[in-house]
């Protein structure tokens, strides 16, 4: 490993690494604005130079292999009258916009100015004009302020996989574009975002809302996916203004979705803001009391047998919990949290899990996916799939309906049997998954959500024990969740219990009467038209389809408005924080059953959300340990049977909307009129089959 001496500090950094990070290795900072350490090599910006014994001029120290015996220094009048010619040159062609900048706060050029600026220029010719580019719903473009960095360039090529940016021209006039003026297609284009350190490319739904001063900033976790990415949610009084990414290295570095970063201003449309009872065949707003002495009027009148419970994708943990406790004190066993309706059980955890944790996809060298569109699905861990097929040493191959994924996978069809082929030996790919090192299977939803969904993931474990995926230090089985509330759910056991009803049972006896009383906690992605026949209680955040069928309302909060443990796909347990208060007289979900629970005499025994965790942790020792991916006992799960040869279909077909919140969000309406609705369109224009 190089020795390299910075401003008399020797320090060793590993073989490959650059004089930059040699220097930050010694604590010193460089300045930079091309320079990322997620992207590659640009030394545009020139704002890294530093001097180098016996080197004829400053060097990049970005693009400068680090070289033992080097001695650097990084605070001499050299290095600071390059450094102020450079900002000099850069502050040459960009406007004064700082007043009137959506960047303006957190600027690295305005920061950079401040520190290495020379106070003036020698530059008075008329400044460039650039027109600003259409790149879609989200990305606001103001291009004349644009350094010629070339991070979103970058980052649209290598992390996003979508080779939609580039320049064109040359020097003075070269320019930042989508080439044909089309909007930059990717389920993760708005960190660019975050990325440009000018204020050339900012936030198009955010644009003039506020300062970043003036923003009150709470840590929490996403739940518009399972993959549970760290984020950042930004309010001002009662509302959700932005939401950005956290860096987590174990989950999703410092990316987050479209959907993750901008279907926040559903929060503030179609909420539930009172209860509701309906009276003469119409909701009408009550106080709590009646409310709640309406529903458990209901649940001590109903039998325990004609009583339903299910739970939605984006509700906590201490929701379920509660709710699982107050009905099975009542003997109620028809609880499900498996909306979708997927064969997976409250079995053995490395049978529901992603056991080779989202990080492992970086030692993976050969993945098969099995029913699974992760770029739709987890744009995240698309993200990392693609990071490792990069570096050469990854090979994917697909079961499943042929799928843009950004990176070459090998289809081997869309027919369920070919587990079937690989499981046998009649498919050669078998074998290259045995004499892989670190072999992965990822099973999607769109396996396991079928009639025959147990099948297929009995076949999944034949397939993983056969070609030995779970080996000494590694488990390559992995089950790719599209809820954030499956594997807690899951891990509490959420489901029926003995002589209970799924979901599709519940759905079904609630049409032939057989179930009187359903229960939904924010579950919404079920067909409520089959529930008209039962009494239904809503208990969630939004007006969506499980309160258009409602009897009663129980309105409770979102995501932001709410402490609360999520797990996400890896079995990784998560603290989602209180951001904002919840709406008028919504209130935390834990609470209304624990109001709930008084009235029906069956009082839970907590009064706090810190006696709730602590009786949770007590029943579920799982939730103990915050921002931990405990693994699984490896055991018997899947039913044997037969699988059905009908195509794998992926379950989510509008990537922008999947839950009350992103349905209820203009910004991801306009996404889905722009990349959704356009893409179908364009599919029909190819194909000449108009409706």
């Amino acid at each position: 490993m190089p020795k390299v001496t910075v401003d008399g500090i020797e320090v060793e950094v590993p073989a490959g690494a650059t004089v930059l990070q040699a220097c930050e290795e010694a604590g010193k900072e460089i300045p930079r604005f091309c320079y990322h350490e997620r992207l590659s090599i640009a030394g545009n910006c020139r704002m890294c130079l530093v001097e180098m014994e016996k080197a004829p001029k400053p060097i990049a120290s970005c693009a400068f292999p680090a070289a033992d015996g080097m001695v650097i220094k990084t605070d001499t009048p050299l290095v600071k009258k390059a450094r102020n010619g450079v900002m000099e040159f850069l502050l040459a062609n960009h406007p004064l916009d700082c007043p009137i900048c959506d960047q303006g706060g957190e600027c690295d050029l305005q920061d950079q100015a401040m520190a290495y600026g020379a106070g003036s220029s020698r530059f008075l010719e008329n400044k460039r004009a650039v027109e600003d580019k259409h790149m879609g719903p989200l990305i606001k473009t103001i291009m004349t302020r644009c350094i010629h960095c070339t991070r979103c360039i970058r980052f649209a090529s290598e992390v996003a996989g979508v080779d939609d940016l580039g320049a064109v021209y040359r020097g003075e006039n070269m320019q930042i574009t989508t080439y044909l003026e089309k909007a930059l297609a990717s389920e993760l284009s708005a960190n660019v975002i975050d990325l440009c350190p000018v204020g050339a490319l900012t936030s198009k739904p955010y644009a003039f809302e506020a300062r970043p001063w003036e923003l009150k900033k709470t840590p929490s976790v996403d739940v518009m996916d399972a993959v549970g990415s760290a984020i950042r949610v930004d309010s001002r009084g009662s509302e959700v203004l932005r939401v950005l990414p956290r860096v987590n290295e174990a989950v999703n570095e410092e990316w987050i979705s479209d959907k993750t970063r901008y279907a926040c201003d559903g929060l503030l449309r179609q909420r539930l803001d009172t209860p509701y009872v309906r009276k003469n065949g119409k909701l009408m707003p009550v106080e709590w009391p009646e409310a709640l002495q309406t529903v458990a009027d209901r649940l001590r009148r109903t039998p325990a047998e004609k009583i339903g419970a299910i739970a939605g994708d984006t509700v906590d943990v201490e929701a379920m919990y509660a709710l699982k406790s107050l009905l099975e004190g009542l003997g109620v066993a028809s609880l499900d949290c498996r909306q979708d309706g997927t064969k997976l059980t409250a079995g053995p955890r490395a049978g529901y899990i992603f056991n080779s944790a989202i990080a492992g996809i970086e030692e993976a060298d050969f993945i098969l996916l099995v029913g699974s569109n992760p770029r739709v699905e987890a744009p995240i861990v698309n993200a990392r799939i693609r990071k490792r097929w990069l570096t050469g040493k990854l090979k994917v191959a697909s079961i499943g309906a042929p799928a843009d994924l950004t990176y070459d996978a090998e289809n081997l069809g869309d027919s369920p049997t070919l587990l079937g082929d690989l499981v046998s030996g009649k498919h050669d790919l078998a074998e290259a998954l045995s004499k892989a090192e670190r072999p992965m299977v990822i099973v999607g939803q769109g396996a396991l959500t079928r009639a025959d969904g147990a099948a297929i993931l009995a076949q999944a474990r034949a397939l993983a024990e056969k070609v030995s995926l779970v080996r000494d230090g590694w488990n390559g089985f992995n089950v790719l969740h599209t809820a954030a509330s499956r594997v807690g759910g899951l891990d509490l056991g959420f489901v029926p219990g003995a002589g209970g009803k799924d979901v599709a049972g519940i759905l079904a006896g609630a049409e032939a009467g057989e179930i009187e009383t359903v229960y939904l906690l924010a579950a919404d992605e079920i067909d409520t038209d089959r529930l008209k026949n039962a009494f239904v209680i809503y208990q969630g955040h939004h007006g969506d389809r499980g309160a258009h069928v409602a009897d009663v309302i129980l309105p409770g909060a979102a995501y932001t408005e709410k402490d609360g443990i999520y797990v996400n796909t890896e079995g990784r347990v998560q603290l989602g924080r209180m951001a904002v208060f919840p709406p008028g007289d919504a209130r935390e979900d834990w609470k209304i059953l624990r109001a709930l629970s008084e009235g029906l005499g069956r009082t839970l025994p907590y009064d706090s959300l810190a006696q709730l965790r602590q009786k949770l942790v007590a029943d579920y020792p799982i939730f103990a340990q915050v921002d931990h991916a405990e693994g699984g006992e490896w055991g018997s799960f899947g039913t044997e049977g037969t699988v059905d040869a009908a195509a794998f279909a992926y379950p989510i077909q509008n990537f922008y909307m999947t839950d009350p919140i992103s349905r209820a969000s203009v910004t991801m309406a306009k996404c889905t009129e722009a990349f959704v609705l356009t893409s179908a369109a364009d599919q029909q224009e190819k194909t000449g089959t108009h409706g």
